[in-house]
C-alpha cells in the first residue's frame, strides 16, 4: 500500500493499523491523516478483512496534532483552516463509518486528536498505563470535531468535565465513565485484543455490517422512522445466506 507513517499487519481475518511515529508519540500530521483515511476507505470493502485494530507503535497510542503541524495551521486563513478541518473530520468518519468492527488498542497517551481516533472506533481496549485527555482548550483551541464523537460514548456531564478541565484520566476512570470498554494489564493487551477479534471474526459478516449501519443511521431519525428502518433491515437480513444457514443450524442442532 506504500504508507510511510502507518504500518499494516495481518492476523487471520484481522488487519492491524499501527500509527508509526513512535519518536513523536504517534502525533498526527497531514500525511498520517491522509494515510489513515485512505487505509480505512480501502479496508471497509476488503473481502479478506472482518475486523480492524488500530494501535500505536512505541508504547503510545496518539498524542494529537504534531507541534510543527500546529505551527503550520496557526498561519492558515479561514478557508485553509476549513479545508484542513474537513480532512480531519473525514479521517474520523472513515473510521466511524467503516463497515467492519474497529477496535482501538490503547496504551500510553491518547490525547486530543488521539482521543478522537479512539472514540470513533467501535470498541476501545486500554492497558493499565493508558492516559486519556482532551488538551485543546489549554492552547486556546476547541475540541470541536472530537466532541461529536465523545458525546456518542459518554454523557454530557462527563464530556464537560473532560473538555473544560483538560484533565487526564487513566483507563480505570475512562471505563467507569463509559469512554472505553475494557481495561487490561499492559502485558496482556495484545492477547486480549486478539481474542476479541477472533470472537468477532467467527460471526457472520453481513450481520456485523448491517448492525454497524444501524448505529450510523438511527441517531438522526425519529422514533417512528428508526423503527421503520429497523423493520426494513430485519427483512433484508433474513434474506442473506448467512442468516438462513444460521437459523437452519440453530433449528437442527442436537
Amino acid at each position: 500500500m506504500g504508507y510511510k507513517k502507518i504500518l499494516i499487519e495481518s492476523y487471520n481475518e484481522t488487519k492491524k493499523v499501527i500509527l508509526n511515529r513512535p519518536e513523536k508519540r504517534n502525533s498526527l500530521d497531514e500525511e498520517m491523516i491522509s494515510e489513515l483515511t485512505s487505509v480505512f476507505n480501502e479496508l471497509t470493502d476488503d473481502k479478506n478483512t472482518k475486523s480492524i485494530v488500530i494501535s500505536g507503535a512505541g508504547g503510545n497510542f496518539c498524542s494529537g496534532l504534531y507541534l510543527d503541524y500546529l505551527q503550520k495551521i496557526s498561519e492558515f486563513d479561514i478557508l485553509q483552516n476549513k479545508e484542513d478541518s474537513t480532512k480531519f473530520k473525514n479521517m474520523l468518519m472513515s473510521i466511524y463509518t467503516c463497515k467492519k468492527p474497529v477496535i482501538a488498542q490503547v496504551g500510553g497517551y491518547a490525547l486530543a486528536g488521539g482521543c478522537g481516533i479512539a472514540s470513533a472506533c467501535d470498541i476501545i481496549i486500554a492497558s493499565d498505563d493508558a492516559q486519556f485527555g482532551y488538551t485543546e482548550v489549554k492552547i486556546g483551541f476547541i475540541p470541536a470535531i472530537v466532541m461529536i464523537f465523545l458525546l456518542k460514548r459518554v454523557s454530557e456531564t462527563y464530556a464537560k468535565d473532560l473538555l473544560l478541565t483538560s484533565k487526564f484520566i487513566n483507563s480505570e476512570e475512562a471505563k467507569r465513565i463509559g469512554f472505553i470498554n475494557y481495561t487490561v494489564k499492559k502485558d496482556e493487551i495484545f492477547k486480549f485484543t486478539e481474542d476479541i477479534c477472533d470472537s468477532i471474526n467467527k460471526l457472520p459478516l453481513s450481520s456485523l455490517m448491517l448492525t454497524k449501519e444501524m448505529f450510523k443511521n438511527i441517531s438522526n431519525m425519529s422514533l417512528e422512522s428508526a423503527l421503520d428502518y429497523a423493520v426494513d433491515l430485519n427483512a433484508i437480513t433474513r434474506m442473506t445466506d448467512e442468516c438462513k444457514k444460521g437459523i437452519s443450524g440453530f433449528l437442527n442442532r442436537k
